[in-house]
């Protein structure tokens, strides 16, 4: 068995930020990663996928991007290279090729069990991310074994669907990507769609992000948030990384030929049924992302930012009338159903009593138990916390409570 007094899983941009801040602060560690540094990245994302941050926003601590292009957005292989890169600049003691198989309580720590060994530590961190399940709703399996499903997860590109038309589920980032990737490889696509966040790329000609992070919008800390679970559920906006489109949204993907129907609600005797509130959710879309929109003008206002364009509205999202209720599965129009339709994280290892009735991991800002924490969840201190420029900022505060507590126990 061997031991360390502080142990991370996960070496993906939360580990490593997390292993910095700790290292900045001489907290002797070590980094178990299933795979590579960046696993997830290299493994479990589509190929043309890139970054919805701008290259000047991937930030970490005591890092940043230096490149040729700061306003261009990163694609996987290159999100890959910056987090090895990173990782080789800060001496990041990874264990590569160590899966974690299981976590109890040892004492007044943890016994960390993986195909390679077991480890004891006093304090563990969780930094596996929260996309490691595809979360496909139970109805999946009324479908008929004629039809393929895939999920996001394992989706690469189109030339991995039978030919034929596709039902994507899911209208969040992923969803609207995919969808508009596979009907412009020539596929006949359908897009269920629930509720969902309408978002330009740019606005008054500067980058979203850029007013989310200048307005104060990205650092809204989780005690300004009235509901907390709901916040952290909020559906990732429809955005794609590129600026050669204002919109990635129901209405471009309406105007390319995508079929624009409601959430998918059920499927019966072979029939898909979906609900019939698509336009009061396209109407609700419409109204955050306008308040979101004013919120800034009022911003840029105060503050007199100067160099940017008049104010921009746009119009309301075009809602088909009527929109489709119900399509047959069995007439051999849908080929495929892609799954867009979230993810959860995978804990299954744990084997700890921080688990709510719905089984959910519970934590306070990261604190799970004495000595047990988590990294890079949604919202986890900040509205930025599960991105790449901002889990520093939580990696900096977790690691500061564990030099505290450190320092208690000494004493």
């Amino acid at each position: 068995m061997k031991h360390i007094g502080t142990l991370i899983i996960g070496a993906g941009q939360a580990g490593l930020a997390m292993s910095r801040c700790l290292s900045d602060r001489g907290i002797r560690h070590v980094i178990l990663e299933r795979g590579k540094v960046a696993n997830s990245w290299s493994h479990e994302r589509w190929d043309s996928l890139r970054l919805l941050t701008p290259n000047w926003q991937s930030r970490l601590p005591g890092f940043a991007y230096d490149g040729p292009d700061p306003d261009g957005f990163m694609s996987m292989p290159e999100v890959v290279r910056y987090l090895e890169t990173y990782a080789e600049a800060s001496k990041a003691p990874v264990e590569e090729h160590t899966k974690v198989r299981a976590v109890s309580p040892s004492g007044s720590g943890y016994l960390v069990e993986t195909d390679r060994g077991t480890w004891r530590c006093e304090t563990l961190i969780l930094a596996t991310g929260a996309c490691n399940i595809a979360s496909v709703p139970a109805l999946s399996g009324d479908i008929s074994k004629e039809i393929d499903q895939i999920t996001s997860l394992a989706y690469r590109n189109p030339g991995q669907l039978a030919d034929g038309g596709v039902l994507v589920v899911g209208a969040s980032a992923t969803g609207v990507q995919l969808a508009a990737e596979i009907r412009a490889a020539g596929h006949d696509v359908i897009l269920s769609t629930g509720e969902h966040i309408r978002m330009p790329r740019h606005y008054r000609g500067r980058d979203i992000q850029w007013w989310m992070e200048a307005g104060g919008i990205h650092a809204t800390p989780i005690d300004e948030v009235d509901d907390v679970n709901r916040a952290r559920s909020v559906p990732s906006l429809q955005l794609i990384g590129s600026h050669d489109r204002q919109f990635c949204d129901l209405a471009s993907l309406s105007d390319a030929g995508v079929e624009i129907v409601g959430r998918l609600g059920g499927v019966r005797d072979g029939m898909a049924l979906f609900s019939g509130a698509l336009a009061n959710h396209c109407a609700l879309s419409d109204l955050k992302m306008n308040r979101l929109l004013d919120a800034l003008d009022l911003w840029a206002e105060d503050n007199a930012v100067p160099n940017i364009g008049a104010i921009e509205r746009f119009a309301s999202t075009p809602v088909p009338s009527p929109s489709r209720l119900m399509m047959p599965l069995s007439d051999g129009r849908i080929k495929t159903i892609l799954w867009a339709t979230g993810f959860r994280p995978d804990y299954s290892w744990l084997n700890l009593p921080v688990f709510d009735r719905k089984g959910a991991l519970m934590h306070d800002r990261g604190i799970v138990a004495p000595g047990l924490y988590i990294l890079g969840l949604p919202f986890m201190r900040r509205r930025n916390s599960a991105l790449i420029d901002g889990v520093g900022h939580d990696a900096a505060t977790l690691a500061d409570h564990i030099l505290i507590q450190r320092g208690r126990s000494a004493a």
